[in-house]
C-alpha cells in the first residue's frame, strides 16, 4: 500500500517546531543512523549462518531513506514473537530504540472503534444498517449532508460520502469529537451514501460517538473493556484528555517539515485531533496480538467477523490492490494469500502490519514519515517479505 490513510497532517504543520534544535537533530542522525539491535530471540550464531531479511530491511530503511528508526515484531504461528530494532531511538542523545517500544498508531485504532461497533451489533445495540440519525439524531447535516441517509456500516466501510475533517487548519491543542464533526461538516459531500467508496477520517470520529451514545461510557473505556483487558494488551492505551506523553519507554517520532528539511521532534503532542480514528498508543508485540486474536474470531462472534471481512475496492489512499472491509484491510501477497490488518499514519510514526490466515503477524513501524512513493512501497515490501516468511 502506498499509503495507509489519508494523510492525518500534523496540526499547525507549518509552524510545528519541537524541542530540539534542527542542527541537533541533523549531527545526531548522521551519527546515529546504522546502530542495529539484534532479534531479542536469535541467538549470534543463528544470525551470523543466515542473513535476517527482517533485520536487512529495517537496517536498510534506516540507511537509505534516512528515518531515525524503525522497530519491528514477527510472531510466528508458534505464537513466538521475535522484535527487532534499528537506528537510534533519540537524535538529540542518541539513546538507543528500546526493543518493541510504544508507538502512535494513527489509523490502526480505526480496527478497535470497528470491533466496539461490531460487539454492539452482535448484543443487538446497534444496527449496521440503521442510520447515524438514529443515535445521533440532528448531528450529521451539511450540503449534501444527511445523517438520515447514511448507515452505521458506510461509516465503517468508507462509503459514506461524508468529505474528512482534517481538511481543516487543525491546530495544536486539544479537540472535542464533536468539534472535528463541525470541521468536516463545512465541506460539500463528496459523494452520496453507499455511491462510492471514499476515505474520511470523520467516519470513524462518528462511529465512537455512536458507542458513546449507545453505552453512556467514553469510547476510551469501551475500547480498553472490550479489547485491550480483554485480550491482555499490556502496552496498548487510548491517551486520556490533554496527556500528550507516551507513558513507556519509546523512541522519539519526528517531522520534516518540507521535504529534505531537518527532523524535528514531535513526540509530544496532544492526539485528540485523531480521536477514534487515531489517537491511540501501542507496540508492535500489542497490535500483532491484537489483530491475530481478532481474525482468530476472541473478539467477534463469526457473523460480525464474517461482516468485517466484507470488503469493496478501496482505491487511493491504498494500494490499488487492497480492499476495505469494515475497518480492515486485506492485501494479496506475494507468495500468495492475503493479509488482514490496516496501517496507520501520525506525526512521527507510521506503523504498517498485517496477520495472515496460516497465523503469522508482522507489525512494523518507523519514526519519521518515508520522504516519498518509493520510500514507502519499500517500508511495505519489507511487511510482505516479512509475513511470506522469506
Amino acid at each position: 500500500m502506498r499509503e495507509q490513510e489519508r494523510q492525518m497532517s500534523h496540526p499547525s504543520r507549518r509552524r510545528r517546531g519541537g524541542r530540539r534544535g534542527a542542527a541537533r537533530a541533523a549531527a545526531a542522525l548522521a551519527a546515529g543512523v546504522l546502530v542495529l539491535g539484534a532479534p531479542a530471540s536469535a541467538s549470534a550464531a543463528s544470525a551470523a549462518a543466515r542473513p535476517d531479511p527482517v533485520r536487512q530491511g529495517l537496517d536498510a530503511l534506516v540507511r537509505d531513506e534516512g528515518l531515525p528508526a524503525a522497530l519491528a515484531g514477527v510472531t510466528g504461528p508458534d505464537g513466538r514473537t521475535r522484535t527487532y530494532t534499528a537506528g537510534v531511538g533519540d537524535l538529540a542523545t542518541g539513546a538507543k530504540v528500546p526493543a518493541d517500544g510504544q508507538v502512535r498508531i494513527g489509523s490502526n485504532t480505526k480496527t478497535f472503534t470497528a470491533v466496539v461497533v461490531l460487539q454492539l451489533v452482535a448484543e443487538g445495540r446497534i444496527g449496521l444498517d440503521a442510520h447515524v440519525d438514529d443515535y445521533l439524531p440532528g448531528l450529521v447535516r451539511g450540503e449534501g449532508i444527511d445523517g438520515r441517509r447514511i448507515t452505521v456500516r458506510q461509516l465503517l466501510q468508507q462509503t459514506s460520502g461524508l468529505p474528512d475533517y482534517t481538511r481543516a487548519d487543525l491546530r495544536p491543542r486539544y479537540y472535542e469529537p464533536r468539534e472535528l464533526v463541525g470541521f468536516a461538516l463545512r465541506y460539500k459531500a463528496d459523494s452520496g451514501p453507499g455511491e462510492r467508496w471514499a476515505y474520511s477520517n470523520t467516519n470513524y470520529v462518528l462511529a465512537g460517538l455512536i458507542v458513546e451514545a449507545v453505552t453512556h461510557r467514553p469510547l476510551a473505556q469501551e475500547i480498553d473493556r472490550r479489547v485491550i483487558r480483554r485480550i491482555g494488551l499490556r502496552h496498548t492505551y487510548f491517551p486520556a484528555p490533554g496527556d500528550a506523553t507516551i507513558r513507556e519507554a519509546h523512541p522519539h517520532g519526528y517531522y520534516r517539515e518540507e521535504p529534505g528539511g531537518p527532523l524535528l521532534d514531535i513526540t509530544e503532542t496532544d492526539p485528540s485531533w485523531g480521536w477514534a480514528a487515531g489517537q491511540m498508543v501501542s507496540t508492535n508485540a500489542d497490535l500483532a496480538r491484537f489483530f491475530s486474536e481478532l481474525l482468530a474470531g476472541r473478539l467477534l462472534p463469526k457473523a460480525q467477523l464474517d461482516q468485517m471481512r466484507t470488503t469493496v475496492p478501496a482505491g487511493h489512499p491504498f494500494d490499488s490492490r487492497a480492499r476495505y472491509g469494515l475497518g480492515l484491510v486485506s492485501m494479496p501477497l506475494s507468495c500468495g494469500g492475503l493479509s488482514w490488518g490496516h496501517g496507520g499514519s501520525f506525526p512521527g510514526y507510521e506503523t504498517r502490519g498485517g496477520v495472515t490466515d496460516t497465523g503469522r503477524a508482522v507489525s512494523i513501524a518507523v519514526t519519521a514519515r518515508p520522504s516519498d512513493g518509493a520510500a514507502m512501497q519499500r517500508f511495505e515490501h519489507l511487511v510482505d517479505t516479512a509475513l511470506c516468511g522469506r
